[in-house]
């Protein structure tokens, strides 16, 4: 038998596109929505914010999954100019935030929390991706913002709907900007001797 055997795999995120990110990549996940309030969590190092966000997902589901299961938590901030910008709290927010990022570059953030419950280990990593962003009009972000995508998202924008087409280039791993990093996963899954492959579903 492989070492993960047939153990579920949990993602403890609401997010559609981390999701969508893993069935791609032949994992198929049970989705467990943490709750964890985000706001109550802060921290200067982007990179260490999202990886206690991720944490704090994973544990709060680990009580309520099999104790043989794998579970991974993920969070994402976008570091711009000095400030860690997570969801926007509302319309106005994601607008002025559109005004200033536009023509210019962030790095996104994304933190990621593996619990081997069934071993009692946990691993958690950071990747980190720059965004540039195209100069694009005040119409276009009007536009954008009525779509109401960018209000569900950290940074304010994504990279796998609307906002695509404001993004001019990235450098790095486009999965770490949508919010989670296969590559990396691949990785802390290794620290943990299991295989990427074994998770393929059949």
């Amino acid at each position: 038998m492989s070492p993960s055997g047939a153990r579920p795999f949990v993602l403890a995120s609401a997010s559609p596109a981390r999701r969508e990110l893993l069935v791609a990549a032949g994992v198929k996940p049970e989705v467990i929505v943490s709750g964890v309030d985000e706001s109550r969590v802060t921290s200067r190092d982007p990179a260490e914010l999202a990886g206690t966000l991720a944490e704090l997902k994973a544990e709060a589901v680990r009580e309520l999954v099999s104790p043989r299961a794998l579970i991974l938590g993920c969070d994402s901030v976008l570091y711009f100019e000095g400030e860690t910008l997570g969801k926007p709290e509302g319309p106005e927010e994601a607008l002025a935030r559109w005004k200033r990022m536009r023509g210019r570059s962030g790095t996104l953030h994304t933190g990621h929390c593996l619990i081997d419950a069934a071993a009692d280990r946990k691993i958690i990593r950071a990747s980190g991706t720059v965004v540039h962003f195209a100069e694009v009009s005040d119409a276009e972000i009007d536009a954008y913002v009525a779509t109401g995508e960018p209000l569900h998202v950290a940074g304010s924008f994504t990279l796998d709907g609307y906002g695509s087409a404001f993004v001019s280039g990235i450098e790095g791993d486009p999965g770490t900007v949508i919010g989670l990093s296969m590559p990396l996963l691949r990785t802390m899954l290794g620290e943990l001797g299991i295989a990427l492959t074994d998770l393929w579903s059949s």
